[in-house]
């Protein structure tokens, strides 16, 4: 199963992908991360329009199972906020264009998830990701060890919520 987790953002949009690691050595195996750019000195329908075609690319390169987006839960700058919400609803909705299921994590929800706790730093969740993955530094930039943990928090969790379904359809 391949996941592609996205760190939603207008300027620049965390990818990664992941999938469940072969070797036995870690649980996870990073494919791919990355960073989608706009150019900020585009209009915004011209900027929209080329993270259409980004994210459109990324899904026909690794034809993904389920695509995992960082839920808007929290932007103290409205401007912020406006422009990670229109890359968030582009995601999901290219995603939902091509029939991949779409699932929404908070920050918190992925901090518990590959963390431990929902209070960590950016730097705790990059180092995570790093060890869960193999890899020998934390990804970077922070957008993409974003993606990353997006991802990851999904595969993880992805057995947990299939049988909590089960069991609840079989009430």
């Amino acid at each position: 199963m391949f996941v592609l987790g996205i760190d939603p953002g207008l300027t620049r949009c965390g990818y990664g992908v992941v999938t469940r690691s072969d070797t036995g050595k870690t649980a996870v195996r990073a494919v791919a991360a990355g960073v989608l750019e706009t150019d900020s000195e585009l209009g915004v329908d011209l900027r929209l329009a080329q993270l259409i075609v980004d994210l459109e690319s990324l899904l026909d390169e690794f034809r993904p199972d389920c695509v995992a987006v960082e839920r808007i839960f929290f932007q103290a700058n409205a401007r912020t906020a406006v422009s990670v919400a229109q890359a968030s609803g582009l995601a999901l909705a290219t995603a939902a264009r091509r029939g991949v299921p779409t699932v929404q994590y908070s920050p918190n929800e992925v901090k518990q998830s590959v963390v431990g706790h929902g209070g960590a730093t950016k730097a705790q969740v990059a180092e995570m990701v790093a060890r869960l993955c193999g890899l020998d530094a934390p990804p970077s930039p922070p957008d993409a060890a974003d993606a990353l943990a997006l991802a990851i928090c999904h595969l993880t969790g992805q057995r947990l919520h299939a049988a909590i379904d089960a069991a609840e359809v079989r009430r």
